[in-house]
C-alpha cells in the first residue's frame, strides 16, 4: 500500500509559535490577573516537557508552592484569555509558518495525499494560525483536525493520533506523523505511525531514536534542511513527498 496520509503536529511544527506567541499570550493573561510571575524564554521552554496550557501552568504553580495557587477553574479563566492573545496575535499576522511547509502542504494536495493535524493546542489556536497563514479557506484542506481536549489524555499519551486515524479511516502503516518534540514523537509511536522530527530550539537535545528522520526544518530550495539524525545523517535535502515515501517505506522493512 501507498503512503496516504500526512498528520501535523502543530505549535513548533507547522510555525514556531512557543516562545514568541504562546509564552506571550500567557504572560499578557498573567498581567490581566495581576499574578505576580512572569514566564520568561529558558523558564517557558523547561514547562514545555507538560503538554497541555492548563497542565503546563498546574505544573508551574506545584512547582512554586510560595506562589498563588490557582484552582482549576482559575487556569481554565486564564487559559481562555491567553487563548485570545494568541488569537490576536495570529489575527495580526506576526507569525509565519516554519520553512518548507506551506510547500510541502501543497506539494500533498498535488499528489493527492490526505492531510490531517494532530495536537494538544486548543481548535481557535489552530484555525487563527491556518488562516493568518495560508488564508481563509485553509482549515478546509485537512481532512480531520484532531485538537485540544478532544482525547481524554494528551500527548505523550497516543490518544490524539488514534482519535485522527479512526477520523481518517486509515491504519497507522498508511500515514506520516511529521512532529518537533520528544512529547509528539512518543505520542505519534504509540500509535504506531512512523514519524519525522522538524526540531526547534526548544526541542533539541530530546531523545528523538525513534524518529525515521531528524531535521533542522522542511527546507526550501534557497536554503535545504540538514538532516540531524537517521540514515542520510549530514545531507542537505529539501524535503518533499518522494523523499518522505522513501522514508517511510524504510518503516515498513521492520
Amino acid at each position: 500500500m501507498p503512503l496516504r496520509a500526512l498528520i501535523f503536529d502543530v505549535d513548533g511544527t507547522l510555525a514556531d509559535t512557543e516562545r514568541d506567541a504562546h509564552r506571550v499570550a500567557f504572560n499578557r493573561a498573567f498581567a490581566e490577573m495581576s499574578l505576580p510571575f512572569r514566564w520568561d524564554v529558558p523558564t517557558y521552554g523547561h514547562y514545555l516537557k507538560v503538554t497541555g496550557g492548563k497542565e503546563r501552568l498546574r505544573a508551574f504553580l506545584n512547582d512554586h508552592p510560595q506562589l498563588p495557587q490557582l484552582s482549576d477553574a482559575d487556569i481554565a479563566s486564564i487559559h481562555r484569555q491567553k487563548t485570545g492573545h494568541y488569537v490576536e496575535m495570529m489575527n495580526a499576522g506576526l507569525l509565519p509558518l516554519r520553512p518548507g511547509v506551506e510547500r510541502l502542504l501543497n506539494a500533498a494536495r498535488d499528489h493527492g495525499l490526505l492531510l490531517a493535524i494532530a495536537t494538544t493546542t486548543t481548535p481557535a489556536n489552530v484555525e487563527s494560525l491556518l488562516k493568518s497563514t495560508l488564508g481563509a479557506e485553509a482549515p478546509q484542506r485537512f481532512h480531520t483536525i484532531g485538537a485540544g481536549d478532544i482525547v481524554p489524555h494528551k500527548k505523550p499519551a497516543p490518544d490524539i493520533y488514534t482519535h485522527v486515524l479512526g477520523q481518517l479511516g486509515l491504519s497507522a502503516a498508511d500515514c506520516l506523523a511529521i512532529e518537533d518534540s520528544a512529547n509528539g514523537l512518543q505520542s505519534a509511536c504509540g500509535a504506531g505511525l512512523a514519524t519525522v522530527i522538524t526540531q526547534t530550539e526548544y526541542t533539541q537535545g530530546q531523545d528523538f531514536s525513534a524518529a525515521l528522520r531528524v531535521l533542522d526544518h522542511l527546507g526550501e530550495k534557497a536554503s535545504p534542511a540538514q538532516v540531524l539524525q537517521g540514515r542520510s545523517a549530514g545531507e542537505r535535502v529539501i524535503v518533499d513527498i518522494p523523499t518522505l515515501r522513501e522514508w517511510w517505506a524504510e518503516s515498513r522493512e521492520h
